[in-house]
């Protein structure tokens, strides 16, 4: 290491703590999935588009709207708050504050009854409540990586975070979908059981239960971190830190258009984050409208999302301490956009534009139709790509990011993530709004890959 980049990365402590610790830190993805599983992706948004919301197209399109006004506020606070807190030194308290935000807002997904346009504004206000309270923990969590393990060994940690955060994503998928979702059909669950609780599949609580589950299961989760991860020592009083913090982000700022590397790196995460958070977002409710999914049908693909979602994050994570976190995003990412042209090019009769095939038939069985085996098999690659890509993306920041103020680093990395995260959401929204159609809105994503690839190529890793 030279000199230049050894005062850039000054050494924060001599000797890493134990294994538990590690575990601890770990646990914050297994506690703060299920949010994106049950309630962002799988269950309660294609449940809000389609039995909450006027119409699917109508219902896609005001989840983008909420989802980028969340996106707005990460974006303004996430480098303030991070700088602040690297001021001040701790983490945990940040990490509680916004886990009560997350809890209430999550919890309060039980209103969302079916068919009562009166729940649809506050229930888009929980849910922005609850992404802004997640979103946030997670930065400061991320930023108590770089004191855990030593450096060539942050690919494999942050690896291992994002598989263990997949698997309590299936878990959840697995708890829901088998023991509390009923189908209004059946009334049974996936599993062929009554739903747990007296749960009523006809009002669909098995899908607004979700809300409330989330909650709890961060709260249960996250005490590890708390008890047995350490926290960065306390540096300044609150009102001594905001002042530093504020100055020392205006200095970062201020010297950030000099460093190439980080800048192109910090525009490129906002392109490539903003199409992912977008991909995310739609791709259980485009199933839904395509193929007349629900909930069984969404989160059962959801399961098997994951699952390859946790296979692609922790060999992910070896590649990544192996090849270097830029190839290992360069990679996933040209997987993204090879699945998602495929998507489109299916529809409920036809494969690949040319190829006719018989259409989802009612009672046919799940995945039974050709189409349905495609959109998996493709949905199961984005899987594998997008874990990879999360995990590599911070252990590409930290490679690139001064040591001593690593949360502001990770509060610019949440601010490149958000700071135009309402751009593809409300491409897709205002594309969708206008062609009503949702192959039409979901093309706008190969657009923002497409350009996140391009920009990364300019990345100069450091060794």
């Amino acid at each position: 290491m030279t000199d230049a980049v050894a005062a850039a990365n000054p050494v924060i402590v001599d000797s890493y703590p134990p294994r538990a610790a590690r575990i601890g830190w770990i646990l914050f993805d297994w506690a703060a999935q299920p949010y994106f599983s049950l309630i962002t992706t799988f269950v309660f948004a294609p449940y809000f588009a389609t039995h909450v919301a006027p119409d699917p197209a109508t219902g896609q399109s005001l989840w983008g709207f909420a989802t980028a006004a969340a996106g707005l506020a990460i974006a303004v606070l996430s480098p303030v708050l991070g700088a602040i807190a690297d001021a001040a030194g701790r983490r945990k308290p940040w990490i509680a504050a916004f886990g009560v935000l997350l809890v209430v807002g999550a919890s309060l997904m039980w209103i969302g009854r079916p068919g009562d346009p009166s729940v649809i504004a506050p229930l888009l206000l929980a849910f922005a409540v609850a992404t802004i309270g997640v979103e946030f923990a997670t930065v400061f969590n991320n930023a108590m990586m770089p004191t855990l393990v030593p450096p060539e060994r942050i690919g494999r940690l942050s690896g291992t975070g994002w598989a263990v955060g997949y698997v309590g994503g299936i878990l959840s998928l697995v708890l829901v979908l088998g023991f509390l979702a009923g189908s209004p059909e059946t009334g049974r669950t996936l599993f062929g059981l009554s739903p747990l609780f007296g749960l009523d599949p006809v009002s669909h609580e098995g899908d607004r239960i979700t809300g409330p589950l989330t909650a709890v299961w961060f709260v249960i989760f996250v005490m590890p971190m708390f008890l047995f991860t350490p926290d960065h020592a306390a540096k300044l009083p609150v009102g001594r830190a905001v002042r530093q913090g504020l100055r020392e982000l205006r200095d970062t700022l201020a010297t950030l258009p000099r460093n190439r590397v980080m800048a192109t790196f910090l525009i490129a995460n906002m392109v490539y984050t903003d199409a992912l958070v977008a991909l995310f977002a739609f791709g259980g409710i485009y199933a839904a409208g395509t193929f007349g999914w629900h909930t069984i049908q969404i989160g059962v693909f959801g399961i098997l999302l994951a699952c390859s979602g946790t296979l692609g994050a922790w060999s992910g994570g070896k590649l990544d301490d192996w090849l270097g976190p830029k190839r290992v995003i360069a990679g996933s990412m040209t997987v993204l956009l090879v699945s998602i042209m495929l998507i489109l090019t299916i529809d409920r009769d036809r494969l690949f534009v040319v190829i006719p095939v018989t259409p989802p038939q009612p009672g046919g069985g799940l995945f039974a139709a050709p189409a349905e085996k495609a959109y998996l098999a493709l949905g199961l690659l984005i899987g594998l790509a997008a874990g990879p890509l999360q995990a590599a993306s911070r252990t590409l920041l930290i490679r690139l990011a001064p040591r001593a103020r690593i949360t502001q680093y990770f509060g610019l990395f949440a601010l490149s993530g958000k700071v135009t995260s309402f751009m593809a959401p409300l491409a897709v929204s205002l594309v969708t709004g206008i062609t009503m159609s949702q192959k039409a809105g979901m093309a706008v994503l190969i657009a923002f890959f497409l350009a996140g690839l391009l920009l990364l190529l300019r990345v100069k890793e450091r060794a």
